[in-house]
């Protein structure tokens, strides 16, 4: 399998240190979850023992405090896991959401009892993460979230679904957005539900999605859920400001496994390129098979340089919304169009699941879907201006 072993040049942001991460987290996707990457499709999860290796592996929250069980590193070191997740074409582990975004809401808005609680075992991998925003009826629109949380005692009792709810069927730890209060934004909490045999809990059906057929995507459903009121994140209705603060660096861990993505794509072309042959010579000596790797090199060496610039914005603490969305919507992009291009070098094969680049081109196209569509993106940055 072929394998990007580093962009064209060195990011700014990388270190020794990080280097020596990307070495760990390259032999962990090795060992772990290459060989296991068609059951893995099949089963529609990667192993529940997968997430322990890798807690035991040392990549899972990264960026957390030492004090709540972390590594006590920056979203740089996340970067370094989800790129060489992507450099070998794994879209089964959801990463990005158990350690790039669940555990910072806990982390940036939980007690320190909460911290204490919940942290650890996301950073071991004994318990799983997800995040339940998305319903039936509502999408990018968060102001919109039906689920309703009712108080009722020290407890809210918790009704409504949620859909397209990426690590559900592993998740041990749901953050649940839901309407403590009256209508739009001001309404909103997030409460954090641990919800293993939690009565009213129901994981619903695995759904058929286009592409990463190894990521455990379900429904959830609750009826009557009670969930202590000492889990709310922050105060009640402070839930809309929370997402919109944490948004920015979801957007930008969605934008890092595209970049990867795209480059593994190039990577992937290029090899082929130059061993298939056609009408008595390898398909990289025709012109235009040359012109499209170029053009998509160039294209991945751009976004590449573009998410090293937001990469180095978040760490100084300056990454706002509007960058946020502007990197997303054009990495993503990017990404669909590159592997696009990509995959025609392979002809037929490509379109056959049974190589990497037909699983890149699937995966690829919801990308431009979650974490607020591309047209919403644009919405914001037009605002801006």
């Amino acid at each position: 399998m072929a394998r990007v072993v580093a962009p064209p040049y060195r990011s700014p942001w990388l270190t020794e240190d990080l280097e020596d991460l990307a070495t760990l987290a390259r032999t962990f996707f090795a060992r772990e979850v290459v060989p296991h990457a068609e059951r893995f499709a099949a089963q529609h999860q990667v192993d529940r023992e997968t997430w322990l290796k890798a807690g035991q592996a040392g990549i899972l929250g990264l960026s957390l405090p030492e004090e709540f069980g972390g590594g006590g590193g920056t979203f740089a070191h996340e970067a370094v896991v989800l790129q060489e997740q992507g450099w070998v074409g794994d879209d089964a582990l959801g990463l990005h959401i158990h350690s790039g975004i669940v555990p910072h809401y806990i982390a940036e808005f939980g007690t320190d009892e909460q911290k204490r609680r919940w942290l650890p075992k996301l950073a071991s991998g004994e318990w799983v993460g997800a995040i339940a925003m998305t319903e039936p009826g509502t999408g990018s629109d968060l102001q919109a979230v039906r689920t309703s949380a009712r108080r009722d005692g020290e407890d809210y009792v918790i009704n409504g679904s949620k859909t397209f709810i990426t690590n559900a069927s592993h998740a041990d730890l749901v953050i649940v957005v839901a309407r403590t209060g009256g209508v739009g934004a001001k309404g909103i909490s997030l409460i954090v539900a641990e919800v293993d045999d939690l009565p009213g809990f129901t994981r619903g059906r695995v759904l058929a999605k286009i592409g990463q057929h190894g990521q455990d995507t379900r429904e959830l459903a609750f009826s009557d859920m009670r969930v202590p009121v000492a889990n709310r994140l922050g105060d009640e209705g402070q839930g809309f400001a929370q997402l919109m603060e944490q948004l920015p660096q979801e957007r930008l861990v969605v934008s890092v496994g595209a970049v990867a993505a795209a480059e593994y794509a190039v990577r992937l072309a290029t090899a082929y390129a130059k061993e298939r042959e056609a009408f008595g010579r390898k398909i990289v000596d025709f012109q235009h098979t040359r012109f499209l790797l170029a053009e998509c090199s160039t294209d991945v060496l751009a976004a590449r340089t573009f998410l090293d610039h937001c990469i180095g914005e978040h760490l100084a603490g300056r990454l706002d919304a509007v960058l946020a969305s502007r990197i997303k919507y054009w990495a993503t992009d990017m990404q669909c169009s590159v592997i696009d291009r990509c995959l025609q070098v392979f002809g037929g094969y490509g379109y056959m699941m049974e190589y990497p680049i037909a699983r890149l081109y699937a995966a690829a196209r919801v990308q431009k879907i979650y974490a607020g569509t591309n047209e919403i993106m644009k919405e914001l940055i037009s605002r801006s201006l």
